[in-house]
């Protein structure tokens, strides 16, 4: 008997016979809403969207009651879940099977590949200190981006900031790994991808800063303590820590 074979183009051959395959949806969400299927945008009421959207970004079941309560919260609980049901209605009309439903029950269809969760299960995987991130090349990583820009929803905005630590620990993570691998041009780039995500945080300047010294470039590294140093005072009148003087001991680091 043949075995299965999913390819590029959808195309399943099982024991001779061919049939197309459907590409998976795929849900964006880190830089704006955008639902596609194999590359073709679909568009979505304001409504749909939101609904999509906080499935999305809790990766279990919910209660229709909650998920109704959290997207209406300004009409009563009557006009709340019709709201629900009518949007369940549509995307059904639609032919978009995106929701399960089991009962009081909702979730996002497992089928559906979404941005955030594939950057969550990457960070988890590259801070698992067993886990072989040698293989991993910067073409791996997603595309950095804020959760749903424009939407200022309460839930959005606790997200957003989950997803921008999730992000942050991630490109710090793959900095130490990839400099005690000794792959350090990966590693640069990931430190300078978490130093513009968060210009302030010290732990990624200090992943950077390690990643020069390994490499053998303490010009670098002073160069980055310097901005370090001038955006930290410059903003919050604060000086580095012990912990980031310690990196550069021995070396001009001195600034003004």
């Amino acid at each position: 008997m043949a075995v299965a074979i999913l390819g590029r183009r959808g195309l399943a051959v099982r024991g001779g016979r061919q049939r197309l395959q459907k590409p998976p949806f795929r849900l964006g969400l880190l830089k704006g809403f955008e639902l596609s299927r194999g590359g073709v945008p679909i568009p979505l009421s304001n409504g749909l969207q939101h609904l999509l959207a906080y499935l999305a970004v809790n990766d279990h079941s919910l209660r229709r009651v909650h998920v109704a309560g959290i997207l209406w919260a300004d009409v009563s609980d009557e006009r709340a879940g019709g709201n629900l049901r009518s949007a369940l209605w549509r995307l059904r009309l639609a032919g978009l099977d995106l929701v399960g439903v089991d009962r009081d029950y909702l979730r996002l269809s497992p089928t559906v590949m979404v941005d955030v969760r594939e950057a969550s299960r990457l960070a988890k995987f590259v801070l698992d200190p067993t886990a072989d991130v040698t293989a991993l090349g910067l073409e791996d990583l997603l595309e950095a981006g804020e959760l749903l820009p424009g939407w200022y929803d309460d839930w959005v905005v606790l997200e957003r900031e989950r997803q921008r630590q999730v992000c942050l620990h991630l490109l710090e993570g793959l900095c130490k790994r990839w400099t005690r691998a000794g792959r350090y041009e990966k590693a640069i780039m990931a430190g300078l991808a978490a130093v513009a995500g968060e210009p302030l945080r010290e732990s990624a300047h200090r992943a950077l800063i390690s990643a020069y010294l390994a490499e053998g470039n303490p010009g670098e590294a002073v160069r980055q303590y310097r901005r370090y140093c001038a955006i930290l005072h410059k903003e919050l009148r604060l000086e580095p820590s012990a912990q980031m003087t310690a990196l550069l001991s021995g070396l001009p680091v001195t600034h003004g």
